[in-house]
């Protein structure tokens, strides 16, 4: 969520630059609301001084002669109407505070200042690429058709337990998508200094709303029916940046780094939002597996840390020797809450192209502020909102993806990447 001070202090400028999005921010309904509210604490502030004043007037008019009972009498009929006053002021105040408060919700983060201009995906910026397309000199095998001719992704079989966008992987795909959980989580704990964390895939409406799923994006989630609210998540991001919910961090707790978290856990989208896009395989699933990547930093570190996270990200892909490039998100392709981000996209044989396989994020003190996720300042011992992060690192499902189609031989085999050979008992080829 905004600063609402911020916004307050010059919506015209909050309007122009939430423009980078395409996003129209209604400055004329903030500003009424925001009078409206102002104009009620007011008039509150003006009943309350009245009642005070009211209350010492028993004495003045018992000393003017009045009757002790008809005095009392009196001021008491001059406090209920001033109480009535003021419970319709409170009733509005509140009413106005609501709406504001869900008019800022449905605001999304305002871009850094680099982030570039654009509309789409058309419109993102290259940084950098690494490794070098694979020339596979034989007729190029999609993963669907690779998996199906080893028998081991059955579609078919998934339509039946479920419906369309799952899949069902046996023997060795089903063994090498453990491995690449097992290699992520290693790399990051081992190497990248996060520490791991298990988290329920169940969440509340609070923790939605803290991350900013809510109350926007309701129809991409799965929502569980019953009295509790309950959703499955749409990734890790949500329970995990909720560990920093209604929490104030010690600064020695955050050290030089911040607090890293790396977590595994399947996803469920409904995707409403992506209808009759990748339709063939498991490249966008109702069901998937991420490694993700969590931090929690002081402000002044997050331009940094998102560079770090998204290093981290990278060198999974380096080390399974996959070619892939990096972007900076324009305005109109970022996430809601994001207010700078990354992608990194694999190369794809069967499609020729590259494919998004991580999305890192820098969110400011935007999700902090929903949340109320706080540090404690050493300097001033008051609490301030901390910053936060998350990436992939990575999507399982479409580094499977990759490493098939990547690593697929004229005969319909695969090599197993060599730093996968060791969490797959040494197997060195697919289907030989």
């Amino acid at each position: 969520m905004l600063d609402i001070k911020a916004v307050r202090q010059d919506p015209e400028a909050v309007a122009r630059a939430l423009s980078k999005r395409g996003f129209v921010f209604d400055v004329e309904q903030f500003t009424t609301l925001d009078a409206r509210r102002k104009q009620a604490d007011v008039e509150s502030q003006k009943l309350l001084a009245e009642r005070k004043a009211a209350s010492k007037q028993i004495g003045a008019l018992i000393g003017q002669g009045m009757r002790v009972d008809d005095a009392k009498a009196q001021v008491n009929e001059t406090l209920e109407k001033i109480a009535s006053q003021i419970d319709a002021l409170t009733g509005e105040a509140k009413q106005v505070q609501s709406q504001l408060e869900a008019l800022l919700l449905a605001v999304p983060n305002i871009p850094a200042d680099e982030v570039p201009e654009g509309a789409s995906e058309d419109d993102n910026q290259e940084v950098s690429r690494w490794g070098e397309p694979r020339q596979l000199e034989f007729e190029v095998k999609d993963h669907v058709a690779l998996g199906e001719a080893l028998g081991e992704m059955d579609f078919e079989t998934a339509g039946k337990i479920t419906g369309s966008r799952f899949n069902v992987m046996y023997g060795d795909l089903a063994r090498m998508h453990r491995a690449l959980i097992q290699f992520m989580l290693n790399q990051h704990t081992g190497e990248h200094g996060y520490s791991e964390i298990y988290v329920p895939y169940i969440v509340n409406s609070d923790s939605l709303r803290g991350t900013g799923q809510l109350p926007k994006f309701e129809e991409d989630l799965f929502k569980l029916e019953g009295e509790q609210g309950y959703y499955l998540i749409p990734t890790a991001e949500v329970p995990v940046t909720n560990v920093g919910r209604d929490r104030i961090f010690d600064a020695q707790e955050l050290g030089e780094e911040g607090v890293k978290f790396a977590c595994h856990t399947p996803c469920f989208r409904s995707e409403a939002g992506s209808y009759g896009r990748d339709t063939r395989g498991i490249i966008r699933q109702h069901q998937f597996e991420k490694v993700e990547l969590v931090q929690f930093v002081l402000p002044d570190q997050s331009d940094g840390a998102l560079e770090a996270l998204t290093g981290h990200a990278e060198k999974i892909l380096q080390l399974l020797d996959l070619p892939y490039r990096k972007v900076i998100l324009c305005g109109g392709d970022m996430g809601f809450s994001a207010r700078k981000t990354y992608d990194l996209e694999v190369w794809l044989p069967a499609q020729n192209t590259y494919r998004e396989i991580s999305s890192c994020s820098n969110f400011g003190d935007y999700q902090a502020r929903r949340m109320q996720a706080r540090w404690r300042n050493p300097d001033t011992g008051k609490p301030e909102l901390l910053h936060t992060l998350n990436g992939s690192g990575l999507a399982v499902g479409r580094t499977l993806v990759a490493i098939m189609e990547n690593y697929q031989q004229a005969d319909g085999s695969i090599t197993v990447p060599a730093v996968l050979q060791p969490y797959m008992g040494g197997t060195e080829v697919l289907g030989a």
